[in-house]
């Protein structure tokens, strides 16, 4: 083991060239808290706007970033139980990014923030988990209570939490459409698990389109990663008492409130409800935390959800990953593999 590893850090917010490898002295762990031997990261898009400055937390410079890794535990803090030492753990999200992230060679991370997941998955499997299913879980599950038969909208649906929603609403009796923008991603999400794909490129009229699909009934779920003026329609498509939940921000312009659309589908009897969302609101709850948990390994026990990694790149293309991430181009999980990397970052 050296003295040194590196660590990503950038000194200042920007485009993937802030981005950097810093050597730096091998961490300790403190109080309640574990090192990690990184064997691989999951990008999410939060960490793209984060590195940029444009998310809801302000980077104290120079900044760490990342939120999701999986690797073997190697050192303990003062108050974690030595039992973990050589174990095979991934993050969960529920840390702030201005105290602790994961794109290193190592990291220190809370225990009570690491989770176990079945042998069977891979390191690139096994960092492809937390963020995008408990994501999808608190939407469709925790606040969307989805039933079996109910229709569910996922906007820009080839995400990695895109993808976890699909398998999710499906393994719950769900039907899912699901829209793109692009005709070429179209099999890939029926290939996923979606019932429909809507081609928003395609569509004159997003709302009728949906309401054609299910009958003229409506979408009781709306998962929305876009926002933007598409949410006027979106909320025009909804059934009885739908539930639309904003987790997202693609859209170049601002998001109206849809007052009139609320009103509008009142009156036919198809009132909504509507709500800012973030997995936050899970991993901030110790009780919804554990459920959350609970679900999900069940589900990846019994193969309902399964980790679908798009992509690879070594731990030395960090950069190249986040202007990959950037082109909203992948199909699941951007995915960093840190083992054995030790060429100079371009």
């Amino acid at each position: 083991m050296t003295d040194s590893v590196r660590i990503v850090r950038f000194h200042q917010t920007g485009d993937a060239a802030v981005l950097r490898l810093d050597e730096l002295p091998l961490p300790e762990p403190g109080p309640g808290e574990v090192r990690l031997r990184v064997k691989a990261i999951g990008l999410n898009r939060a960490e793209v706007m984060f590195r940029e400055g444009q998310y809801f937390l302000e980077p104290q410079l120079p900044s760490k970033l990342g939120y999701e890794a999986s690797g073997i535990v190697e050192a303990v803090g003062s108050g974690v139980e030595a039992d973990l030492l050589g174990k095979v753990r991934s993050t969960v999200p529920a840390f702030a990014l201005n105290q602790y992230g994961v794109y290193g060679e190592v990291a220190i991370v809370p225990a009570n923030a690491l989770a176990a997941y079945p042998e069977r998955l891979s390191f690139e499997e096994g960092t492809s988990i937390w963020m995008q299913y408990i994501t999808a879980y608190g939407a469709i599950v925790h606040n969307g209570r989805i039933a079996k038969g109910d229709y569910v909208v996922l906007t820009a649906a080839t995400s990695s939490v895109g993808i976890a929603a699909i398998q999710i609403a499906k393994a719950e009796g769900g039907i899912v459409i699901a829209t793109t923008r692009a005709a070429d991603k179209r099999d890939e999400l029926i290939a996923a698990g979606a019932d429909h794909v809507i081609v928003t490129n395609e569509e004159a009229d997003i709302a009728a389109r949906i309401m054609q699909i299910t009958g003229g009934v409506g979408a009781k779920i709306i998962f929305d990663a876009v926002a933007g003026n598409g949410l006027l329609d979106l909320a025009r498509a909804t059934a009885r008492d739908a539930l639309i939940m904003v987790y997202g921000n693609l859209a170049p312009e601002p998001t109206p409130f849809p007052i009139y659309e609320a009103w509008g589908q009142g009156a036919q009897g198809r009132p909504f409800r509507m709500m800012g969302y973030t997995m936050f609101a899970i991993t901030g709850d110790a009780q919804a935390l554990q459920q959350a948990k609970s679900y999900i390994y069940e589900k990846l026990d019994s193969g309902q959800l399964k980790p679908r990694v798009d992509r690879t790149f070594p731990f030395a293309e960090i950069a190249q990953a986040h202007r990959y991430m950037e082109q909203g181009q992948q199909v699941g999980k951007i995915v960093v593999v840190v083992q054995g990397t030790k060429s100079a970052m371009g």
